[in-house]
């Protein structure tokens, strides 16, 4: 399924690891990927700007590839995850770390943040944006519950 949320219409490099990213669904995101790279290091040759700045679309549009080099690639929706994250919001990402570092059902987590099960869905598969008011919940969650968050929950781990 073509998810308009994850398929990438444009990208640009704007800077040594940063680029600029235009979801079909009108969404445009800045992306820094220097934390990335820095933690993963099959990402070392993106370092270099001689191959970071040769970046294009993967064939279906759903990733980034740079150097036309398979092994140098990112998929979108960590992409799109990393630059909500990155903008100060709630990623799809981030709730689904959530719910499973603390086994929470479908039904279970939509009854904890008090939300409908529907609208969860459309948040944990990135078909609507996590609104700030159930992000902090989620972080409210485990404040009140004395369970300390999944390391991955902090901005900026969703690539």
């Amino acid at each position: 399924m073509n998810q308009p949320q994850f398929l990438i219409r444009r990208v640009a490099v704007t800077g040594a690891t940063r680029l600029k990213l235009d979801f079909a669904d009108g969404q445009a995101l800045d992306v820094d990927l220097a934390g990335t790279i820095a933690r993963h290091p099959v990402l070392a040759p993106l370092a270099d700007p001689s191959v970071f700045t040769r970046v294009a679309l993967d064939e279906w549009r759903r990733g980034v590839i740079f150097a036309d080099d398979d092994r140098l690639a990112l998929a979108s929706d960590n992409l799109r995850a990393l630059g909500v994250e990155q903008a100060g919001g709630f990623s799809h990402q981030q709730l689904l770390v959530w719910m499973a570092h603390h086994g929470l059902t479908l039904d279970a987590a939509a009854e904890a943040l008090d939300v409908s099960r529907r609208m969860l869905a459309y948040y944990r598969s990135g078909a609507r944006p996590i609104p700030r008011t159930v992000g902090l919940a989620m972080l409210g969650w485990e404040v009140v519950h004395g369970r300390a968050a999944d390391p991955a929950f902090e901005y900026g781990e969703a690539a």
